[in-house]
């Protein structure tokens, strides 16, 4: 349980790394007005300290702010801070790794990984998955004038997803139960996104609503945990730990007073 301690012709203004080297700047956004939703997600979070990423799973990073390993208040109050700057001003990863130099050297933080590969994750899952709750709610609000939503994939990676790219001017309604567990992000590093379309974009485009959402098949994943070895399964194509949409809460919390 979580607990608080202390267009143009549909442009395609995600990048989605898949697992190819990349670097996300303040350009790099799933929309591009003013990241209000985005920044109210963040600030509704409670701070969860963990030994392990897999310590809060799925929906739990809806309602939970973490950084893996960030087992104190202090620490992570700091990380917070740094990553609520990065969204409310539009900072760079340069940007974000000068606070990330100073919360480590303040805190003596020993973390895994490289300097460099370490904010990424920090600073590239955090904006990926604000930005994606914040386009969510943009969504619902206009989802009766603007009722499909397009899955866009940015050609040209050098290596993409297959299924990603398959995936690419899917076309299904809203409310696609679909979208469930393949809004994106769908993984590390993965800035796939979608767009709102209402009919005279679907005509104007030449774009078809799906017939039906594309078949997910099931794969089976062993990762380790602050506990052991877990055995996970997902849809192909999707990292263990992203088969839900941002913003969605735990079932537990649903209907909760805020």
């Amino acid at each position: 349980m979580l607990k608080a301690h202390g267009v143009p012709a549909f442009p395609n203004t995600c990048g989605c790394g898949c697992g190819a080297p990349f670097v996300l700047n303040a350009e790099v956004r799933p929309f591009s007005t003013n990241p209000r939703e985005a920044i109210d997600f963040l600030r509704r979070k409670v701070n969860v300290p963990t030994r392990a990423w897999t310590d809060l799973w799925e929906q739990e990073h809806s309602a939970g702010f973490m950084v893996a390993g960030a087992q104190t208040d202090d620490i992570l109050r700091d990380f917070r801070a740094a990553v609520d700057r990065a969204i409310a001003d539009g900072t760079t990863i340069e940007d974000f790794r000068k606070d990330f130099d100073r919360i480590v050297a303040e805190h003596g933080w020993s973390y895994n990984g490289s300097r460099g590969w370490r904010s990424r994750v920090i600073f590239d899952t955090n904006m990926s998955t604000a930005y994606a709750a914040g386009r969510w709610e943009q969504i619902q609000r206009v989802k009766k004038q603007r009722p499909y939503l397009r899955y866009v994939h940015l050609e040209g990676q050098k290596n993409p997803r297959p299924e990603h790219q398959a995936w690419h001017n899917t076309v299904l309604p809203v409310d696609d139960p679909w979208w469930q567990t393949h809004y994106p992000p769908n993984g590390w590093f993965c800035h796939c996104s979608v767009q709102s379309l209402n009919e005279r974009d679907l005509e104007r485009y030449g774009l078809e609503v799906s017939e039906e959402a594309p078949r997910s098949r099931m794969v089976t994943h062993t990762i380790n945990t602050a506990n052991g070895v877990r055995t996970v399964r997902v849809p192909a194509g999707i990292d263990p730990g992203f088969a839900y949409r941002p913003g969605e809460m735990p079932a537990a919390l649903e209907g909760a007073d805020e």
